[in-house]
């Protein structure tokens, strides 16, 4: 994820949580020419995949720890302002919680929401 935070309303973040990250950071590696970096994560790693000109362009991480849970599939993060607000409002409009916030280190904090029609993605405010 980039230090610029993204304008609000804006994708600003994709990741792909899977069982083996390893692996398939392998095939996008293959397909996509991204270069993986490590992003240790104590015990394994994820993966920053750097397109050609060094930037982060996706994540690819392991199912484990806080990740454990998510389904896999590319998550999309959403930029928004007021993510209790936001979160509320999933709720009132026929949304769900898929996982509550989390932070993000120092950048900032997000929660997993599902809409009405099942997709998920994430919402993301920059602290």
């Amino acid at each position: 994820m980039s230090d610029t935070p993204a304008p609000l309303g804006r994708i600003s973040w994709t990741d792909l949580t899977v069982p083996n990250a390893t692996e398939l950071h392998e095939f996008y590696t293959k397909v996509t020419d991204w270069t993986p970096m490590p992003l240790s994560m104590g015990d394994y790693d994820d993966y920053l995949m750097l397109g050609a000109d060094g930037a982060p362009q996706a994540g690819v991480c392991h199912a484990r720890g806080a990740n454990s849970g998510i389904p896999p599939q590319w998550i999309v993060y959403i930029t928004v302002s007021g993510l209790d607000e936001k979160l509320r409002a999933v709720v009132a409009l026929g949304g769900k919680i898929v996982m509550p916030v989390r932070h993000m280190g120092t950048t900032g904090r997000y929660a997993m929401i599902e809409d009405p029609a099942g997709a998920v993605c994430a919402l993301f405010e920059t602290v």
